[in-house]
């Protein structure tokens, strides 16, 4: 019946003399999604069985996989892409790597992702173990791989592909500075996002093809910039700022679409707690004439799928043991949420720093700083279980100890507070030491008021004295733009990991008690 519907709607588009038929896309979009696999909480941490019965969780694979269905039955031509970030977050990342988001990706039938900087965090051997596992391509435009050798000729910048007769270029993008975000190691080259989407576009262009998709893990930022300083891009698929586009949610930082010109740029937040679903209409030049849709809440309404229920039952299984043991208890919930702890002290920033100096107090340590970037969740009241203090600390870092001047203290202090307006993840949570930082002023001077613990006292920092610092291996060897601590003397990066150390600390203090006590200051 619907052949001959659309037939003859045809027939009367020719006979009335108007164009063709407008070509209509549904893009399913997800981004951030760091191996959520099970449902998460209102924490975008881990979530109970009997919550989850309850109707209380969000995401996890088996409900993304029931609302892909749902959305893709709703639409003539859909489209699933990712924004970035599968990896990295949760023990089934530590346990599998790639293979678990291969798998689902490929069940799922995703048409594309970008790389994000975590896609990095175990070099470009684990990366091209998952290219070489997923059956749809995997894109990265504003990076030279040419002299690495896992990813040259494997790793494509842009690719076309067919849905409802219409070619589709999509572009993937990732940040500039994933050298500082990540290990990709020393051959991959990353070049600015801007001329390297247009590069692209001008390829796609000449083959013919007008509509256009960028896959970014760039930020909301970059990709408002991108939009404006490009000319042909028709939608942006976001990642890497978490950000939220919505026309209905109270926290979302802008409308979904948000317009910046002709593109339409769409977020859905992270962790599988939205699927985005953005319908747009092209006229035949490929300009979008109408873009409309929202992020759609994975939340207890949403029906998990029971296959995808008992796939990842069955791979959460040699997780378990170390998942449930219970290390510490919590007298209240812990703040470890991404807008607490880059902006400001966050009560789990403390705890991991006074864990941190703590450890190697008696090596003559005297600071602790740990990045707020590296802090991925909160923890509730109550129990706390070796599985939650992974997802908070999830990356495996060591501790490093190394010796530095007060002056590369403080630059590195400046560092920490220089991205504030962009949510960077460099915000230093500290111990042993107290800090005051003004935004107003302009980056590389927004820091002051600086002193450190001495014989029981808050002693002014001296730039020309030599401090004992503790941090994690991937600050001290230059990640999060903290590249003054790269050329540190009597260094040592292989302490013990970061999470463990914090358990143990936690399970030392009794019940946590949670507390803000001044050690950052906002003027």
């Amino acid at each position: 019946m619907m052949k001959h519907v659309l037939t003859s709607v045809a027939a009367l588009a020719v006979t009335s003399g108007m164009a063709m038929a407008d070509y209509t896309l549904t893009i399913l979009h997800t981004n951030d999604f760091h191996a959520r696999f099970e449902p998460i909480s209102k924490y975008d941490s881990g979530c109970s069985a009997e919550d989850n019965a309850e109707g209380k969780c969000f995401g996890g694979s088996a409900r993304l996989q029931t609302a892909i269905d749902a959305a893709r039955a709703r639409s003539n031509n859909a489209i699933l892409v990712d924004g970035g970030d599968q990896f990295q977050g949760t023990l089934f990342y530590t346990y599998y790597k790639g293979a678990l988001a291969a798998e689902m990706m490929n069940q799922m039938g995703y048409d594309a992702m970008t790389v994000g900087n975590h896609e990095f965090d175990d070099g470009p051997e684990v990366l091209r173990g998952f290219m070489d596992a997923v059956n749809f391509p995997v894109l990265m435009s504003n990076a030279d791989v040419s002299g690495e050798e896992l990813l040259a000729g494997k790793l494509a910048k842009s690719t076309v592909i067919e849905r409802g007769g219409e070619k589709l270029g999509l572009i993937g993008l990732t940040p500039q500075d994933t050298d500082e975000l990540a290990s990709p190691g020393d051959d991959v080259i990353f070049t600015d996002p801007v001329q390297a989407v247009q590069g692209e576009v001008d390829k796609l262009t000449e083959m013919g093809v007008n509509k256009i998709i960028v896959l970014s893990h760039s930020g909301f930022g970059v990709d408002q910039r991108v939009a404006a300083e490009t000319t042909g891009v028709d939608v942006i698929v976001g990642g890497h700022s978490n950000t939220l586009l919505s026309n209905t949610n109270e926290r979302a930082e802008g409308p979904y679409p948000t317009m910046v010109g002709g593109t339409a740029i769409v977020s859905a937040y992270a962790y599988g707690k939205f699927l985005g679903e953005l319908n747009v209409t092209f006229n035949d030049a490929g300009e979008i004439t109408e873009a409309v849709g929202e992020p759609l809440i994975m939340d207890g309404e949403v029906q998990e799928h029971e296959a995808t229920v008992a796939r990842i039952a069955e791979a959460a299984k040699p997780l378990e043991e170390v998942r449930n043991r219970v290390v510490a208890q919590a007298a209240e919930a812990i703040d470890g949420e991404r807008g607490s702890c880059r902006a400001g002290e966050c009560t789990m920033g403390n705890i991991i720093a006074d864990a941190m100096l703590a450890r190697v107090k008696d090596q003559g340590i005297q600071i602790a700083l740990q990045n707020g970037g590296g802090i991925r969740a909160s923890i509730d009241a109550g129990d706390v279980t070796m599985g939650e203090v992974l997802t908070v600390l999830p990356f495996q870092n060591t501790l490093s100890t190394f010796q530095v001047s007060g002056a590369t203290v403080l630059e590195a202090l400046e560092n920490g507070v220089s991205q504030l307006e962009d949510g960077a993840g460099r915000f230093a949570q500290v111990a042993g030491l107290k800090y005051t930082f003004d935004v107003s002023q302009s980056a590389g001077s927004r820091v002051s008021d600086v002193v450190v613990m001495e014989g029981g006292a808050w002693v002014a920092i001296d730039p020309a004295k030599t401090y004992g610092v503790v941090s994690n291996n991937y600050v001290r060897n230059g990640g999060d733009g903290y590249k003054m601590f790269k050329d540190a003397e009597n260094v040592y990066d292989f302490g013990p990991d970061l999470a463990d150390v914090t358990a143990e600390y936690m399970a030392a203090m009794g019940p946590v008690m949670p507390k803000l006590d001044g050690r950052i200051t906002a003027k």
